[in-house]
């Protein structure tokens, strides 16, 4: 078990180091795969995010634009990575695709998979979002991790920030967990 955890580290790690270095162009039909395959991914996480967080589904509707990575792997061992790749919609419309990395160092062993949601509330933060060309989460953009009342609930008449996230484990909602320092970069697919 424990070499199977450091093997996807490893894994995980080099893809975020090399990432791309070494590639070949993607075909049309290849694109197309991967962007049904994204597509498909986004529905089902979405939906797991309206069964699991009451009022989730509301705040996403009042949102300009919700950023959906439905399977971000981290991994490490002593030096840690995540990477994960996710669409951008607004409305039911996909505006483009997305890929999110980041890197980290100190007690780390283990590896997991999460779905993470950013909601942009407002049409200057997605826009800003939309026309940059690589975006930082704490750097170019602070992203308020939504927080659950008493009953389990989002409050979405209290749901202020320009920027809204939500990160959802196999276990559900992770509370305290910051995107801090997570590159996110457009894809050409």
């Amino acid at each position: 078990m424990q070499s199977r955890t450091i093997l996807q580290a490893i894994r995980v790690l080099s893809v975020v180091l090399v990432g791309g270095c070494a590639s070949t162009p993607m075909t049309r039909g290849d694109a197309m795969a991967e962007r049904h395959a994204i597509d498909a991914d986004v529905d089902a996480s979405l939906g797991k995010l309206y069964g699991q967080i009451p009022g989730s589904k509301e705040l996403v509707g009042k949102a300009t634009g919700v950023l959906v990575f439905p399977g971000i792997v981290s991994a490490g061992l002593v030096v840690g990575a995540s990477y994960g790749k996710g669409e951008m919609r607004s409305g039911s419309r996909v505006t483009g695709y997305y890929s999110s990395a980041a890197g980290s160092v100190g007690l780390i062993a283990g590896a997991e998979s999460r779905a993470v949601f950013v909601l942009f509330m407002t049409q200057s933060s997605y826009d800003r979002f939309v026309a940059s060309k690589g975006w930082t989460a704490g750097v170019d953009a602070s992203v308020a991790m939504a927080t659950l009342g008493a009953d389990g609930s989002v409050d979405t008449s209290t749901a202020q920030p320009d920027i809204s996230g939500f990160v959802l484990s196999n276990g559900g909602l992770m509370a305290n967990l910051s995107l801090d320092g997570t590159k996110i970069s457009h894809l050409d697919l």
